[in-house]
């Protein structure tokens, strides 16, 4: 689902362990396809409790990617362009209680759908996306969603662009139903997204994800849901403590060796952002990002109390 030789739900066949520990379901309603995320604080931004956007984009891009399947088929899609912008921060769900008796935080949030501090909304225990087609071209597909939450609150939107890909020959699997692989969840996020992945900010900037199994689609290639974590980590070591409300990617050609290196540059609060992949120096991903300081934030608990996140260890930060 990202450049040429990258699809929708053919990156998907068989499902990344990536794909699949973020909960992911998604059934077809007529004209459309809803889906559910659950929004489980190991999705935040680091110090925060504000989800990250590039899990939103992850959805999207599967999401849209299955209806791409569905209105090109049996040609293989390939993604041109993904974008997802929030109307506010997602707040996820809190870590699990600690045992009885061990030391609390004031300012912690309540359960899903009650108010947090300072009067932001309460946690989100679930993401629900409604993903539609808006138009399908000669040449293009192009797709919506839109996000909510629990009590039907919107939470932001998305578009992503699709076209066949260019050779006629690579068509999807006989009798293959993509759809099918998010009729149940099969994994569970258990350790921070990024630590995950494996991807890690080596400078101020600068960040890289590793080419492993967890991320490689069926084409064999770095899988384009996955890519925009890159995207979001090299835009918030070059701008501590901020997160993202905005993002915009256009997708070049796929990483096919990897790492991918994202390397960002932030002038007041719109980031740009090139994807390389590391193995031949392909220019794959160039991006758009918008920040907003992460002090506007609910903290997590153990940032109220003064101690670093035991739910987000991802180095944080440093303002």
């Amino acid at each position: 689902m990202t450049a040429p030789g990258v699809t929708g739900a053919e990156a998907t066949a068989p499902r990344s362990s990536a794909l699949a520990d973020l909960g992911i379901l998604i059934e077809e309603q007529g004209a459309v396809l809803k889906a559910t995320m659950p929004a489980v604080a190991n999705l935040a931004v680091p110090g925060t409790t504000a989800m990250r956007i590039c899990a939103l984009c992850a959805l999207a891009d599967t999401q849209l990617g299955l209806l791409a399947v569905r209105e090109l088929g049996p040609r293989v899609p390939v993604t041109l362009a993904l974008d997802v912008h929030l109307f506010q921060p997602v707040p996820v769900s809190p870590p699990p209680a600690r045992a009885e008796g061990s030391a609390g935080a004031a300012g912690t949030a309540g359960p899903a759908g009650t108010a947090g501090p300072a009067g932001t909304a309460g946690p989100v225990s679930k993401v629900h996306a409604i993903g539609r087609v808006v138009k399908a071209g000669r040449a293009v597909l192009v797709t919506a969603i839109e996000f909510a939450d629990d009590t039907g609150r919107p939470l932001g939107v998305g578009t992503a662009l699709f076209m066949a890909a260019p050779d006629p020959m690579l068509l999807m699997p006989p009798g293959m139903r993509p759809l099918d692989l998010f009729a149940t969840t099969s994994g569970e996020l258990a350790q921070p997204y990024a630590q995950r992945l494996g991807c890690r900010r080596v400078g101020v900037g600068v960040a890289s994800l590793p080419f492993t199994d967890d991320v490689v689609n069926a084409s064999g290639t770095l899988n384009g849901g996955i890519l925009p974590l890159a995207v979001e980590e090299a835009v918030l070591s070059a701008a501590p403590g901020s997160y993202l409300t905005s993002l915009s990617l256009q997708y070049l050609r796929p990483v096919r060796r990897g790492p991918a290196v994202a390397r960002a540059e932030v002038r007041g609060d719109v980031g740009t952002v090139e994807v390389r992949d590391a193995g031949t120096d392909a220019l794959a991903v160039v991006a758009t990002a918008r920040t907003s300081p992460a002090h506007t934030l609910p903290l997590t608990s153990a940032d109220a109390a003064g101690g670093a996140s035991s739910w987000a260890p991802e180095e944080r930060p440093r303002g």
